[in-house]
């Protein structure tokens, strides 16, 4: 094919609308821009795998362990935990098999914290392919979630196993738990994702925030603790709204529901809060219309990046 072929077959190329339409301002538009950017990630999946693996490659490139890595942090944490926070500070009392319990809650909020953590230094991290080439942006975010989904599934396989050699593993009906308690942590995690790594770009103290932000959350989360633990207290104070607007946090009812799958909470005796499937229900359908908004937002600026960067 000689040059002038090759212009006239590009020139018979259809136009298509990169950023966001010119009526975006109305409410049917971003149904309808996140539908168009959805097939167009869907029509480059190829180079979302493409990034997920290179971002699994370079996170053990030259390292002797390889994936042996993805497990040393969280089985470092467990132990400190397991130490100082169940044997020197006693919160082992009235929680049967601790390590087990720390396990399955530090798990569920790894995939959250990894997803929210990495995906916020998405866009910064490939800088160099957002200023030179045109891809969706949202796939740098979706491939820092891909990541974390394959760490986590290494350790929910660990877990699994942990859990069948002790022999407290019970195949129930509480397996499903862990289907809306895996939707709640997938999308807020990838709705903060968004909004994280689009004003990270403009404003750099985001990265300090959300580190702050994920240390936090974990620790309002019943991960070192159960929840009864936190409903005994507040009930004790007389303060029932206060416990109603812990368990309000999506992440407090991801946990909860993974645990209740894997760990069996209602089995050992420990309290859950009312209708928490319901509950896990409804925060997995806002979930994912978080997802929505956090996806339209992020196209509103995502128009300067490569000026930015």
């Amino acid at each position: 094919m000689n040059q002038a072929e090759r212009f006239e077959s590009l020139a018979q190329q259809p136009f298509s609308t990169i950023g966001v339409p010119a009526d975006s301002g109305k409410s049917h538009a971003s149904y309808k821009g996140f539908l168009s950017t959805s097939r167009e990630i869907i029509q480059n999946r190829s180079m979302l795998a493409l990034l997920v693996r290179r971002d699994i490659k370079s996170r053990y490139k030259d390292s002797s362990l390889g994936l042996i890595w993805t497990l040393i942090r969280p089985l470092t944490q467990l132990a400190i935990y397991f130490v100082v926070v169940g044997k020197f500070l006693g919160a082992e009392r009235g929680i049967p098999d601790f390590a087990i319990y720390i396990f399955t809650g530090l798990t569920a909020y790894g995939l959250f914290s990894e997803i929210v953590s990495g995906g916020t230094a998405s866009i910064l991290g490939n800088a160099g392919l957002v200023k030179k080439v045109y891809v969706p942006r949202e796939l740098f975010p979706l491939a820092a979630t891909g990541t974390a989904l394959f760490n986590f599934a290494i350790q929910l396989a660990i877990l699994i196993v942990i859990v069948l050699v002790t022999g407290k593993f019970h195949i129930s009906w509480n397996l499903l738990y862990l289907i809306p308690s895996l939707i709640v942590l997938i999308s807020f995690g990838l709705a903060l994702a968004l909004l994280f790594s689009a004003w990270f770009v403009y404003l750099r103290d985001i990265g300090y925030f959300v580190e702050i932000a994920v240390m936090v959350l974990m620790w309002a989360s019943p991960i070192l603790y159960s929840w009864q633990m936190v409903h005994d207290v507040v009930m004790g104070i007389g303060l029932p709204w206060l416990l109603q607007i812990y368990t309000a946090n999506p992440v407090t009812l991801a946990v909860l529901g993974f645990q209740e799958s894997i760990w069996g909470t209602a089995e050992r005796g420990l309290a859950l809060p009312e209708n928490l499937m319901t509950q896990l229900c409804v925060a997995a359908v806002l979930g994912l219309l978080c997802v929505v908004g956090a996806q339209r937002i992020f196209a509103r600026m995502q128009g300067n990046f490569a000026q930015e960067l």
